[in-house]
């Protein structure tokens, strides 16, 4: 029997305009909303990413974050 999908929390998001279309196009793509589409994505973290690229990728987030948030 399949679980209820439930959307349990709600909280204020800040995202980059890249992130969020990037999130829409995704979210369209698979025919989902964005908080399913978010919802899918964490809940299945470990099967979708790719820890290599991921810890490569958030060392170049983060060394032009704070030129970013100027």
């Amino acid at each position: 029997m399949p679980r209820r999908f439930r959307l349990t929390r709600r909280f204020p998001v800040a995202m980059t305009e890249d992130g969020y279309r990037r999130l829409r196009k995704f979210a369209q793509e698979a025919g989902l909303d964005e908080g399913e589409a978010l919802s899918f994505l964490f809940e299945n973290w470990t099967s979708v990413i790719d820890n290599e690229n991921l810890t490569h990728r958030l060392r170049l987030f983060n060394a032009e974050l704070d030129d970013r948030k100027r």
